[in-house]
């Protein structure tokens, strides 16, 4: 069972009635720095490339714009995009998410 106080790291309560405290997970199961491919899909209209890399070139500005991948939609009528950045930190990987989540050519980030 697990017990937990606001203000307080969660405890275990052992069968016993004995408590330790309980394991915690890591902030983050990547290692920085990395090379982190993000993917991206919006609509196929033009300048919706353009302002991919510009992002991108804007968090990681060693940024190789030949390293981008694209794949259209079946019908044509969205772009995939995958852009392999240099990370160095969970804060930067999560600030280029939300920069690229909050641009109002794009779809969806994974």
């Amino acid at each position: 069972m697990i017990e937990s106080h606001p203000c307080a790291a969660p405890l275990v309560v052992r069968r016993d009635n004995t408590a330790m405290p309980a394991p915690t997970a890591p902030d983050s199961l990547i290692e920085y720095p990395c090379q982190f491919p993000i993917k991206v899909m919006g609509r196929n209209v033009p300048g919706f490339v353009e302002a991919m890399l510009q992002l991108a070139q804007q968090f990681d500005p060693g940024f190789d714009p030949a390293t981008l991948e694209q794949r259209p939609s079946k019908a044509g009528n969205y772009l995939g995009l995958t852009l392999t950045v240099h990370v160095n930190s969970r804060e930067q990987l999560d600030a280029l998410y939300r920069a690229m989540s909050a641009h109002p050519l794009v779809k969806v980030v994974l």
